[in-house]
């Protein structure tokens, strides 16, 4: 009788010991993860604070097919003052969307790996393509960045809050126009940063310092942003003609591709003029992003 006391007592002992590592191990995944979310909050807000008047450069040139010294006069025209209208939108959206993509993609990643036999590679692709289509929930954020940033609704709208309620009298299906652009950008570019983000800082000089992985992230992070905003450049172009329409027939993407074609002499160099700008934008943008989150991912 003692002996089966006893057994007992360790079986006890043994469920509660494995039940608290279970815990712990449960803990640690969810402290791990929401790490992940908080380092692609911070280096997206990082970088919106550094890069947003550059964007507004590249913004109209994607809109107006202009040149950079006429981006840059309808700016000056505009005034200091308005020189960050416009910066709400974009600072909620990606923070907001850089967090989910950092942080769902290291969930989807570790939730794949653990409940199919699928090969890495293929998980990893899955887990940046839904992480991508969950980013597109946020369109509404760019929507509105798209038509506080055009100086043709300056006058209709002084803020986000006014533009939100404007588009609330059309209905949400408003609120998502451009969405189809959203999506073919996002799954493969997520697809494409994720897998080649590993490969490319390999062929990089061995970092032996702190300041050194910094400098390595910020290479890899811009040679990524820049490679990647210049293949889907025209995807964006697209993306802006569509969100700076306010009411109206909901055009496809084919037709509105087609419409920017032809107004641009069915000339690629016309279809990617600011792409140059974009290129040098996303250098700075992407490095800013890496380095930022891979410093503070190896703080916590």
């Amino acid at each position: 009788l003692p002996f089966l006391v006893k057994s007992s007592m360790m079986d006890s002992e043994d469920l509660v010991i494995t039940s608290s590592k279970q815990d712990i191990a449960h803990h640690i995944v969810k402290v791990s993860s929401g790490k992940h979310y908080f380092c692609g909050y911070c280096a997206a807000f990082t970088n919106i604070a550094i890069t947003f008047p550059i964007q507004k450069v590249l913004f109209r040139q994607q809109l107006y097919g202009v040149r950079l010294r006429e981006a840059v006069y309808q700016l000056q025209k505009d005034g200091i003052r308005n020189l960050y209208r416009g910066l709400l939108p974009p600072l909620m959206q990606k923070t907001t969307t850089l967090a989910l993509m950092f942080g769902l993609y290291e969930d989807f990643s570790s939730l794949l790996q653990r409940h199919t036999n699928a090969p890495e590679l293929v998980t990893c692709s899955v887990a940046a393509v839904l992480a991508g289509t969950s980013e597109a929930l946020l369109t509404p954020f760019e929507r509105v960045q798209t038509l506080l940033q055009d100086y043709k609704h300056h006058d209709r709208f002084t803020n986000t809050y006014q533009a939100f309620r404007v588009l609330k009298d059309y209905g949400i299906k408003e609120y998502y126009r451009g969405l189809v652009p959203i999506l073919i950008r996002n799954g493969p570019s997520n697809v494409l940063f994720f897998g080649l983000r590993g490969p490319i800082k390999q062929c990089l000089p061995e970092a032996t310092s702190y300041s050194a992985h910094l400098v390595n992230d910020f290479i890899c992070g811009g040679l990524l942003g820049a490679m990647l905003g210049f293949l889907f450049f025209p995807i964006n172009v697209v993306k802006a003609r569509m969100q700076s329409q306010i009411g109206g027939e909901f055009q496809s993407f084919p037709k509105v591709f087609m419409k920017i074609w032809l107004e641009r002499d069915r000339k690629l160099t016309h279809l990617f003029r600011g792409a140059h700008l974009n290129y040098h934008r996303s250098i700075i943008s992407w490095g800013i992003i890496n380095a930022t989150y891979e410093f503070l991912l190896k703080l916590l």
